[in-house]
């Protein structure tokens, strides 16, 4: 790990000199905000097809591939365990006192604790042939109904959803043939490869996750393909788990394709510490070597029981929090504002400071390797003389961090991503007070979102100190925040006289 002094400098700076701060608490309630700031470290990484179960004691537990798994008590605070084992799309589902993970092309295994260990209960038994439907399955879904497993799984390309009873005794052998459930529909746009879903007769259709709520069965399911930002989530309902289901007629479920939260899919649902339904995701960033991330949801379920998510990327009041503090993102755009006072140290070529507050994952801020103390300058309050200067109460910080490694793997296998760092505000540019303190951090995230008692301000600056690697890149960093008081413009405009 190379240590440094980095300093990005995003100033929000005032006409007075003197730091004001706003008697607030940071808000009602805890808050989440997409993407979600997953510990990750050696033996795993939170990069999609998430997979999360709810223990009898009430217990949370995501599998993610990447390795590795995370537990929560209230889906806000989640610890990292390393976990052997864990296959691509990784699945745990609980059924009669034993924990049974299953994922993409391996056998079924078995533990006596969700964090395990896991050792294998067998290959899958009495399968088909390939025009039953068992041609290299993918994305498996354990669901168990009234002390009945069902395993659903992917056939790959456009031959959709299958589903097939389990023997109870030997959850790794098939009971009956597979049922089809449904598959590719070019008649469903958003299903079809491409960034503009331009491909009439190619998709990938995967992810099956079933859920049953109030005598009724969901199941979900993801389509283009995790390379697109279309990549989207859909769902059928049913009155059996093997159906037949029907197509739900405000499809899809998820799907955003700008802005920080792209390519929403393969996922799972779960029933959160306040008792409503949640939806966890896979975030596709813009840039294809950027990898992936993950993000959650509440669900809304209408009168005719039809669910839709809003997805969001501001923050948000946390699983069984009634009411928070409401924060914009308050540094989009602002390096080349119109009279902005930004600037930066260092930059390399197509690796702009600008980058850092486009609001893309597609793009990355590196400075010059060999520039000791990097700084990054924006102003929240570009005007002219004419203006009127508006200053912000600033509440909270996202930083997305550039990891590299195709859909985001990198993490595991003994690299680290701790990054230390620092937030400091100021109203003058001159005198700053620090609001924020990682300096001392271990924690491994990739991404960052945390909160701090409200101060207005126009000035904020974030200092990295350590990072690892030998190239510090940012994807994005976005404080959040209300509009605070204004301050009068330097010149004033004379009044219209009418005649």
């Amino acid at each position: 790990m190379r240590k440094s002094l980095i300093l990005l400098t995003i100033m929000l700076v005032s006409c007075t000199g003197a730091q004001q701060s706003v008697n607030n608490d940071v808000a009602d309630g805890r808050r989440y905000c997409n993407p979600l700031p997953m510990v990750i470290g050696p033996g795993g990484n939170a990069s999609g097809d998430v997979s999360v179960m709810r223990d009898d004691d009430g217990r949370y537990y995501m599998f993610c591939t990447g390795g590795g798994a995370w537990h929560s008590d209230n889906m806000l605070d989640w610890e990292f365990t390393p976990v052997q084992r864990v296959p691509v799309a990784p699945d745990v589902v609980k059924f009669r006192g034993k924990y049974y993970m299953s994922g993409n092309d391996c056998p079924l295994y078995v533990a006596d604790n969700p964090l395990g260990p896991y050792s294998v209960l067998g290959e899958w038994e009495n399968t088909p042939d390939v025009e039953g439907g068992w041609n290299e399955p993918f994305d498996m879904h354990i669901f168990i109904d009234d002390d009945k497993p069902y395993l659903f799984y992917s056939g790959r390309g456009i031959s959709g959803i299958f589903g097939v009873p389990l023997d109870p005794d030997h959850l790794n052998r098939f009971a009956d043939k597979p049922t089809h459930l449904f598959s590719f529909n070019p008649q469903h746009e958003w299903e079809r490869y491409g960034e503009m879903n331009e491909y009439t007769g190619v998709a990938w259709i995967e992810g099956p996750w079933l859920f049953k709520y109030k005598g009724t069965y969901y199941m979900q399911y993801s389509a283009s393909g995790t390379q697109w930002k279309t990549y989207a989530e859909g769902y059928y309902t049913a009155k059996h788990p093997l159906g037949p289901y029907t197509y739900a007629d405000n499809n899809p479920l998820l799907r955003k394709t700008d802005g920080l939260v792209t390519g929403t899919a393969h996922g799972s649902v779960v029933e959160g510490p306040d008792g409503g339904l949640w939806q966890f995701y896979t975030i596709v960033l813009s840039n294809p070597p950027g990898g992936r991330r993950i993000g959650m949801d509440r669900i809304n379920v209408d009168k005719k029981g039809r669910w839709s998510v809003q997805i969001t990327d501001t923050p948000q009041p946390a699983p069984g929090v009634k009411s928070t503090r409401a924060s914009l993102p308050v540094t989009i755009n602002k390096m080349n504002a119109m009279n902005a006072l930004s600037k930066f140290s260092s930059q390399q070529p197509g690796r702009y400071a600008s980058y850092a507050v486009d609001n893309s994952s597609g793009t990355v801020w590196e400075p010059d390797p060999q520039d000791p103390e990097p700084s990054i300058t924006i102003e929240l309050s570009p005007a002219t003389r004419f203006d009127e200067v508006q200053l912000f109460d600033v509440d909270a910080v996202r930083i997305m961090f550039n990891t590299g490694g195709r859909r985001g793997f990198g993490g595991g296998g003994g690299s680290t991503t701790v990054y230390k760092y620092k937030v400091d505000v100021s109203l003058d540019g001159e005198t700053y007070t620090t609001v924020l303190d990682k300096t001392s951090n271990t924690e491994q995230r990739n991404t960052i979102f945390e909160e701090f008692k409200s101060v207005e301000a126009r000035f904020v600056r974030l200092t990295v100190t350590e990072w690892p690697g030998t190239q510090l890149g940012v994807i994005e960093f976005t404080a959040f925040g209300l509009p605070g008081h204004t301050e009068p413009a330097r010149v004033a405009i004379p009044p219209v006289i009418t005649y």
